[in-house]
């Protein structure tokens, strides 16, 4: 059975994966990502992690999660706003020659979907919203069973969507976006503590980190109502570092759905954490190199 690799790039780490090509993980690494994260040293570090995770050249395909759109080609990195000088960025005629294998992209958050799609949360699910909360605030969306990308392919950035026109400024160019509100960053605004202390503190009964975190599920409850009336999903995945904390925000959030969103536009809506942790991303670039290098599907 043919192995593939699956690169997951984040804001803080890099998460690699063997695997062959059924998903089951063979090894797993994860590097730091290099800081400032500018596009030759994360290259270069992605690189060093595939030769010392993959030294013998089993897997002979890559895909990598970048996090931001790419070309139609997926070859090209368009944009990540939260990453410095990630504009246009050619990852896979770089990489190529470095790993002497077929490279291909896709957006990070897509990546996890096919990930929770193929082997986690979304499995036999056809209408699904996945919302990744971390460093920034990402998304996905499935619609009858096929990933929606849109017309030039950068569809699905409910991070980018307004919730505040007067709220703080945004990497985007936009004010009060939901990631501005919902992201690790957002969140410290509300209680400057590190997210584990905060959702350790509100285990523990802590007034001040429980009325945070309510006031997180609320905001996020807000973004949420404008993606359901549009979308109107069967399935919301929440993902990334901060979902670890469901418990202390899901509440807040789903009375702020049954306050703002009619019922026929929730009607059997599930919101619940995505099963694979932060290894769905890595799992579902590696799909994407799977249908892309030995299935031939676009």
């Amino acid at each position: 059975m043919a192995e593939i690799l699956g690169v997951d790039i984040g804001g803080s780490a890099i998460k690699l994966g063997r695997f062959l090509e059924d998903g089951t993980l063979l090894e797993a690494a994860s590097v730091p990502t290099p800081q400032p994260s500018v596009p030759g040293a994360v290259t270069m570090a992605i690189e060093e992690a595939v030769r010392q995770l993959d030294p013998d050249g089993r897997a002979g395909v890559v895909g990598i999660g970048v996090p931001g759109p790419t070309d139609a080609r997926s070859r090209v990195a368009r944009i990540a706003i939260n990453l410095p000088g990630w504009e246009d960025v050619p990852l896979v005629d770089w990489l190529e020659p470095r790993l002497n294998r077929p490279v291909t992209l896709m957006n990070d958050a897509s990546c996890a979907l096919m990930g929770e799609s193929w082997l986690g949360a979304a499995r036999g699910c056809r209408d699904v919203l996945l919302l990744t909360l971390g460093t920034g605030v990402g998304g996905a969306v499935m619609l009858d069973g096929r990933l929606f990308l849109g017309a030039h392919g950068a569809a699905a950035e409910p991070g980018l969507i307004c919730i505040d026109p007067e709220g703080p400024a945004c990497n985007s160019g936009n004010r009060g976006s939901l990631e501005q509100f919902c992201s690790i960053g957002g969140l410290r605004r509300l209680c400057d503590r590190s997210p584990d202390r905060l959702a350790a503190d509100a285990a523990g009964g802590d007034s001040a980190a429980l009325a945070a975190w309510r006031e997180y599920g609320r905001r996020l409850g807000i973004g949420l109502s404008s993606l359901v009336y549009v979308l109107t999903p069967s399935t919301v995945l929440l993902g990334g570092g901060l979902s670890g904390a469901i418990e202390h925000f899901l509440p807040s959030l789903q009375q702020e759905l049954e306050t703002r969103v009619l019922a026929v536009s929730r009607q059997g809506l599930s919101i619940r954490r995505c099963a694979l942790g932060n290894g769905a991303g890595r799992l579902g670039a590696a799909w994407v190199a799977r249908e892309r290098f030995l299935r031939g599907t676009p």
